[in-house]
Protein backbone atom coordinates (compact mmCIF):
# COMPACT_ATOMS: atom_id res chain seq x y z
CA UNK A 1 0.00 0.00 0.00
CA UNK A 2 1.29 3.54 -0.75
CA UNK A 3 0.13 6.38 1.47
CA UNK A 4 0.78 10.29 1.17
CA UNK A 5 1.06 12.56 3.96
CA UNK A 6 0.82 16.14 3.75
CA UNK A 7 3.31 18.09 6.13
CA UNK A 8 1.46 21.89 6.60
CA UNK A 9 1.95 25.22 7.90
CA UNK A 10 -1.53 26.34 8.36
CA UNK A 11 -2.26 29.61 9.13
CA UNK A 12 -5.36 31.99 9.90
CA UNK A 13 -7.07 31.57 6.65
CA UNK A 14 -9.00 28.64 6.01
CA UNK A 15 -9.31 29.61 2.38
CA UNK A 16 -5.36 29.30 2.51
CA UNK A 17 -5.28 26.30 4.19
CA UNK A 18 -7.89 24.59 1.87
CA UNK A 19 -6.46 25.04 -1.50
CA UNK A 20 -3.53 23.90 0.36
CA UNK A 21 -5.28 20.50 1.48
CA UNK A 22 -6.58 20.33 -2.05
CA UNK A 23 -3.28 20.72 -4.12
CA UNK A 24 -1.90 18.34 -1.48
CA UNK A 25 -4.48 15.50 -2.42
CA UNK A 26 -4.27 15.94 -5.79
CA UNK A 27 -0.58 15.27 -5.59
CA UNK A 28 -1.04 12.55 -3.66
CA UNK A 29 -3.42 10.92 -6.37
CA UNK A 30 -0.73 11.61 -9.07
CA UNK A 31 1.94 9.76 -6.94
CA UNK A 32 -0.12 6.28 -7.00
CA UNK A 33 -1.16 6.75 -3.27
CA UNK A 34 -4.30 4.95 -2.20
CA UNK A 35 -4.93 7.20 0.89
CA UNK A 36 -3.64 10.56 1.70
CA UNK A 37 -3.03 12.05 5.62
CA UNK A 38 -3.08 15.56 6.69
CA UNK A 39 -1.92 16.83 10.19
CA UNK A 40 -3.95 18.35 12.91
CA UNK A 41 -5.86 21.82 12.59
CA UNK A 42 -5.19 21.43 8.60
CA UNK A 43 -8.02 23.80 8.25
CA UNK A 44 -7.47 26.69 10.72
CA UNK A 45 -4.44 27.81 13.16
CA UNK A 46 -4.85 30.36 15.13
CA UNK A 47 -4.58 31.00 18.68
CA UNK A 48 -6.59 34.18 18.63
CA UNK A 49 -9.80 32.89 19.80
CA UNK A 50 -11.45 35.59 19.42
CA UNK A 51 -10.65 36.11 15.62
CA UNK A 52 -10.12 32.49 14.76
CA UNK A 53 -14.24 32.03 16.24
CA UNK A 54 -15.41 33.50 13.23
CA UNK A 55 -13.93 30.78 11.21
CA UNK A 56 -15.19 28.20 13.24
CA UNK A 57 -18.27 26.31 11.45
CA UNK A 58 -20.87 23.28 12.28
CA UNK A 59 -19.66 20.67 10.37
CA UNK A 60 -22.30 20.84 7.68
CA UNK A 61 -21.11 24.50 6.71
CA UNK A 62 -17.94 24.48 6.67
CA UNK A 63 -16.07 25.54 3.78
CA UNK A 64 -12.86 23.61 4.25
CA UNK A 65 -14.69 20.09 4.85
CA UNK A 66 -16.34 20.68 1.79
CA UNK A 67 -13.66 21.46 -0.43
CA UNK A 68 -11.29 18.13 1.17
CA UNK A 69 -14.73 16.10 0.09
CA UNK A 70 -14.74 17.40 -3.38
CA UNK A 71 -10.99 17.07 -4.17
CA UNK A 72 -11.11 13.20 -2.74
CA UNK A 73 -14.21 12.57 -5.31
CA UNK A 74 -12.25 14.38 -8.07
CA UNK A 75 -8.79 12.61 -7.66
CA UNK A 76 -10.80 9.43 -6.87
CA UNK A 77 -8.08 9.01 -2.97
CA UNK A 78 -8.80 8.38 0.29
CA UNK A 79 -8.13 11.35 2.77
CA UNK A 80 -7.73 11.36 6.71
CA UNK A 81 -8.50 14.94 7.58
CA UNK A 82 -6.01 14.76 10.16
CA UNK A 83 -8.59 17.39 12.23
CA UNK A 84 -10.78 20.84 12.11
CA UNK A 85 -11.82 23.10 14.52
CA UNK A 86 -15.84 23.01 14.35
CA UNK A 87 -18.44 24.60 16.04
CA UNK A 88 -20.77 21.75 18.22
CA UNK A 89 -24.04 21.86 19.27
CA UNK A 90 -23.69 23.62 22.72
CA UNK A 91 -21.41 26.33 21.33
CA UNK A 92 -17.94 24.73 21.99
CA UNK A 93 -15.45 24.00 19.88
CA UNK A 94 -14.66 20.08 19.12
CA UNK A 95 -11.07 19.08 17.58
CA UNK A 96 -12.67 16.59 14.79
CA UNK A 97 -10.86 13.75 12.68
CA UNK A 98 -12.39 12.82 9.28
CA UNK A 99 -12.05 10.01 7.37
CA UNK A 100 -13.58 10.40 3.80
CA UNK A 101 -13.51 7.82 0.99
CA UNK A 102 -12.80 8.35 -2.74
CA UNK A 103 -16.29 9.66 -3.68
CA UNK A 104 -15.93 12.16 -0.87
CA UNK A 105 -18.11 10.59 1.19
CA UNK A 106 -17.98 10.76 5.24
CA UNK A 107 -16.85 7.35 6.39
CA UNK A 108 -15.40 8.25 10.56
CA UNK A 109 -15.34 11.22 12.67
CA UNK A 110 -13.15 11.03 15.56
CA UNK A 111 -13.18 14.19 18.72
CA UNK A 112 -9.74 14.20 20.36
CA UNK A 113 -10.44 13.12 23.49
CA UNK A 114 -7.84 14.43 25.74
CA UNK A 115 -7.84 18.10 25.67
CA UNK A 116 -3.79 19.82 25.81
CA UNK A 117 -3.95 21.87 29.30
CA UNK A 118 -0.06 22.43 29.93
CA UNK A 119 2.60 24.98 30.86
CA UNK A 120 5.68 24.25 29.29
CA UNK A 121 9.07 25.15 30.88
CA UNK A 122 9.34 28.19 27.67
CA UNK A 123 6.62 30.19 29.35
CA UNK A 124 4.28 28.82 26.69
CA UNK A 125 0.73 28.49 28.01
CA UNK A 126 -2.12 26.06 26.67
CA UNK A 127 -5.38 25.43 27.40
CA UNK A 128 -7.55 23.64 25.23
CA UNK A 129 -10.63 22.77 27.30
CA UNK A 130 -11.07 26.53 27.86
CA UNK A 131 -12.93 26.27 24.14
CA UNK A 132 -12.90 22.62 23.37
CA UNK A 133 -15.09 20.08 24.22
CA UNK A 134 -13.67 16.50 24.66
CA UNK A 135 -14.68 13.45 22.35
CA UNK A 136 -16.77 10.75 24.40
CA UNK A 137 -15.86 7.84 21.71
CA UNK A 138 -12.60 6.19 20.64
CA UNK A 139 -12.98 4.99 16.60
CA UNK A 140 -11.12 2.04 14.47
CA UNK A 141 -12.55 2.70 10.65
CA UNK A 142 -11.91 0.53 7.57
CA UNK A 143 -9.76 2.16 5.06
CA UNK A 144 -7.53 1.10 1.52
CA UNK A 145 -5.23 1.26 4.27
CA UNK A 146 -6.13 -1.31 6.83
CA UNK A 147 -8.29 -0.89 10.12
CA UNK A 148 -7.46 2.61 10.85
CA UNK A 149 -7.39 3.69 14.69
CA UNK A 150 -8.16 7.57 15.28
CA UNK A 151 -6.65 9.79 17.54
CA UNK A 152 -5.39 13.46 17.96
CA UNK A 153 -1.74 14.65 18.87
CA UNK A 154 -2.15 14.73 22.65
CA UNK A 155 -3.45 11.51 22.72
CA UNK A 156 -0.13 10.21 21.33
CA UNK A 157 0.40 10.21 25.28
CA UNK A 158 -2.33 7.96 26.64
CA UNK A 159 -1.34 4.48 25.70
CA UNK A 160 -4.12 3.17 26.55
CA UNK A 161 -6.19 4.60 23.39
CA UNK A 162 -4.09 2.60 21.49
CA UNK A 163 -4.54 -0.83 23.72
CA UNK A 164 -7.61 -0.01 23.11
CA UNK A 165 -7.90 0.14 19.57
CA UNK A 166 -5.56 -2.28 18.46
CA UNK A 167 -7.90 -4.52 20.36
CA UNK A 168 -10.45 -3.41 18.46
CA UNK A 169 -8.85 -4.72 15.31
CA UNK A 170 -6.38 -1.98 14.48
CA UNK A 171 -3.73 -1.92 12.12
CA UNK A 172 -2.75 1.54 11.32
CA UNK A 173 -2.67 4.11 13.94
CA UNK A 174 -3.62 7.57 12.78
CA UNK A 175 -1.82 10.31 14.66
CA UNK A 176 -2.05 13.94 13.22
CA UNK A 177 -0.71 16.93 15.19
CA UNK A 178 0.48 20.21 15.85
CA UNK A 179 3.35 19.41 18.29
CA UNK A 180 4.94 22.48 19.90
CA UNK A 181 9.11 22.38 18.96
CA UNK A 182 9.76 21.72 22.59
CA UNK A 183 7.78 18.85 23.49
CA UNK A 184 8.46 17.30 19.81
CA UNK A 185 12.33 17.75 20.50
CA UNK A 186 11.80 15.92 23.40
CA UNK A 187 9.40 13.08 23.08
CA UNK A 188 7.37 13.08 19.76
CA UNK A 189 10.13 10.19 18.16
CA UNK A 190 10.21 8.21 20.94
CA UNK A 191 6.72 8.23 22.02
CA UNK A 192 5.47 7.33 18.43
CA UNK A 193 7.89 4.28 18.45
CA UNK A 194 6.48 2.93 21.40
CA UNK A 195 3.11 3.15 20.41
CA UNK A 196 4.41 0.97 17.34
CA UNK A 197 6.02 -1.18 19.13
CA UNK A 198 3.75 -1.74 22.24
CA UNK A 199 0.78 -2.41 19.51
CA UNK A 200 2.17 -4.31 16.52
CA UNK A 201 0.44 -1.84 14.33
CA UNK A 202 2.11 0.54 11.92
CA UNK A 203 1.67 4.49 13.04
CA UNK A 204 0.75 7.41 10.22
CA UNK A 205 1.80 11.02 11.95
CA UNK A 206 1.04 13.81 9.67
CA UNK A 207 2.45 16.92 11.46
CA UNK A 208 1.92 20.39 11.08
CA UNK A 209 5.77 22.10 10.97
CA UNK A 210 7.69 25.68 11.37
CA UNK A 211 6.25 29.37 12.17
CA UNK A 212 2.53 29.66 11.71
CA UNK A 213 0.77 33.01 11.28
CA UNK A 214 -0.47 33.16 14.77
CA UNK A 215 3.03 32.77 16.06
CA UNK A 216 3.00 29.08 17.17
CA UNK A 217 6.15 27.19 16.21
CA UNK A 218 5.41 23.16 15.30
CA UNK A 219 7.97 20.76 15.30
CA UNK A 220 6.89 18.48 11.78
CA UNK A 221 8.98 15.43 11.31
CA UNK A 222 5.91 13.33 9.95
CA UNK A 223 6.53 9.93 10.41
CA UNK A 224 5.69 6.78 9.31
CA UNK A 225 6.54 3.79 11.82
CA UNK A 226 6.25 0.27 11.61
CA UNK A 227 5.05 -2.16 14.02
CA UNK A 228 8.23 -3.28 14.93
CA UNK A 229 9.41 0.27 15.71
CA UNK A 230 11.43 0.91 12.85
CA UNK A 231 10.89 4.58 10.79
CA UNK A 232 9.64 4.23 7.33
CA UNK A 233 9.51 8.05 6.69
CA UNK A 234 10.84 10.68 8.50
CA UNK A 235 9.87 13.95 6.57
CA UNK A 236 11.79 16.52 8.75
CA UNK A 237 10.83 19.89 8.52
CA UNK A 238 9.75 21.11 5.73
CA UNK A 239 6.28 21.94 4.02
CA UNK A 240 4.99 19.46 1.15
CA UNK A 241 4.14 15.54 0.70
CA UNK A 242 5.78 12.44 1.98
CA UNK A 243 5.31 9.21 0.32
CA UNK A 244 5.67 5.51 1.94
CA UNK A 245 4.57 2.28 1.74
CA UNK A 246 4.18 -0.84 3.77
CA UNK A 247 2.20 -4.20 3.62
CA UNK A 248 -0.17 -5.27 6.26
CA UNK A 249 1.50 -9.09 6.35
CA UNK A 250 4.42 -7.04 8.48
CA UNK A 251 1.97 -7.06 11.28
CA UNK A 252 1.30 -10.33 11.92
CA UNK A 253 5.15 -11.04 11.31
CA UNK A 254 5.69 -8.87 14.14
CA UNK A 255 3.11 -10.09 16.44
CA UNK A 256 3.99 -13.61 16.15
CA UNK A 257 7.56 -12.94 17.12
CA UNK A 258 6.35 -11.30 20.59
CA UNK A 259 2.40 -11.60 20.76
CA UNK A 260 1.47 -8.60 23.08
CA UNK A 261 -1.94 -8.36 22.28
CA UNK A 262 -2.66 -11.76 23.11
CA UNK A 263 -0.72 -11.69 26.30
CA UNK A 264 -2.34 -8.48 27.93
CA UNK A 265 -3.60 -9.15 30.69
CA UNK A 266 -6.62 -6.56 32.82
CA UNK A 267 -4.41 -4.96 35.04
CA UNK A 268 -5.80 -5.73 38.59
CA UNK A 269 -6.40 -3.24 41.34
CA UNK A 270 -3.34 -1.79 42.89
CA UNK A 271 -2.00 -2.56 45.99
CA UNK A 272 0.12 0.23 47.95
CA UNK A 273 2.27 -1.00 50.19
Amino acid sequence: MRIALLQMTSGIDPAVNAADLRHGIAAAAANGAGMVFAPEMAGLIDRDRARAAASIHAECDDPVLTIVREAAAKAGIWVHLGSLAVRGEDGRFANRAFVIDADGAIRARYDKLHLFDVDLPTGESWRESAAYAPGESAVVVDTPAGALGLSICYDLRFPALYAALAGAGAQVLGIPAAFTRPTGLAHWHALLRARAIETGCFVVAAAQTGAHEDGRITYGHSLVVDPWGDVLLDMGDARGLGLAEFDLARIAEVRGRIPVLEHARRIPAVTRA
